[in-house]
């Protein structure tokens, strides 16, 4: 039991150190190539805070275990509304100015394809094919019209080039690594306490590979970048189930978990359009909210569990 839980808790911070390289590194490279700031805000930084989640839910499908990488998948989102945005709002009420509508309409309609493919059960690689297509016309897109663009640019990255490349390759080694012991201490917590995989993959996958992305939109709350703590949830909500989604069907072409459905997917939904609804009608996401969305998750990671 020890093992087991040294190789998940070692995986866990692996997984959080080598995102924070990784997302530095990558900002560096951007910022020294001088690609545009939506470039970097949606497609560097957004594929680099998701590569976590990508890390261990393709490492969890080659080893046999697709409810691991599906419950990440689900329980990242669910982390990402719920938990970070709840957190965040708890620490420094957020701010919205209207940014990111029609990217919370995106997220809305990837987490309702999601639920579509859960439960007719449907799986084969050419629905990752068409998963991975959709992720690329979204930033296609998105580069066309930056107009509605999300987030800022991190300007603490560095502007050295050979240091943002060391940073980047350093990240990426730790990524792996550490998504390799998490998913091996993840997939003996479950037999060791008798719960499924995919319970496993809701919390404790879920939330090591959500950290970076909390730290960050916590980070970015408190200096006042309101439109960085949202762009970072709803994006990465969007890579989640696009991307690695399309990733995780690619390589393992089954059904998703029947594990998933009811509860899981219902909450999906529900926060999805929670979050959509903010975005929309809400000029702030204040305290009262943050704790609401707060208790939701651990009340759900306490059913999960229990």
């Amino acid at each position: 039991m020890l093992n087991a839980i040294l190789l998940s808790l070692g995986g866990l911070v692996g997984l959080a150190i080598g995102g924070e390289l990784l997302v530095r590194g990558a900002v560096g490279i951007a910022q020294k190539l001088g690609v545009s700031t939506l470039f970097t805000g949606l497609v560097i930084v957004g594929f680099a805070t998701s590569m976590p989640e990508m890390v261990a839910s393709v490492q969890a499908a080659l080893e046999g275990s697709p409810g691991i990488a599906w419950g990440n998948i689900v329980g990242s989102n669910l982390a990402n509304t719920l938990l970070i945005l709840g957190a965040t709002a708890l620490l420094a009420p957020i701010a919205l100015s209207g940014a990111g509508r029609r990217d919370a309409v995106v997220a809305l309609g990837a987490t309702v394809m999601l639920a579509v493919l859960a439960y007719s059960q449907l799986g084969a690689q050419w629905i990752g094919a068409v998963s991975l297509a959709a992720i690329v016309v979204y930033i296609v897109w998105r580069y066309r019209h930056p107009s509605a663009s999300i987030g800022d640019e991190d300007d603490d990255a560095p502007q050295n080039g050979v240091i943002a490349g060391v940073l980047f390759a350093v990240g990426l080694a730790v990524l792996v690594f550490s998504g390799q012991i998490l998913v091996t201490g993840a997939i003996d917590l479950a037999t060791l306490f008798g719960v499924s995989e995919t319970a496993i993959g809701l919390t404790v996958v879920a939330f090591g590979t959500s950290l970076p992305e909390l730290a960050a939109s916590i980070a970015a709350a408190l200096r006042g970048k309101s439109g960085l703590a949202i762009g970072n949830v709803v994006g990465s909500n969007i890579y989640n189930i696009l991307l690695i989604g399309g990733a995780t069907m690619s390589i393992a072409p089954f059904a998703l978990p029947e594990n998933l459905l009811g509860l899981q997917m219902g909450l999906l939904i529900a926060s999805a359009v929670t979050l959509l609804g903010l975005l929309w009608f809400a000029k702030t996401i204040g305290r009262v909210i943050g704790a609401v969305l707060l208790a939701a998750f651990l009340g759900n990671v306490v059913l999960v569990l229990v």
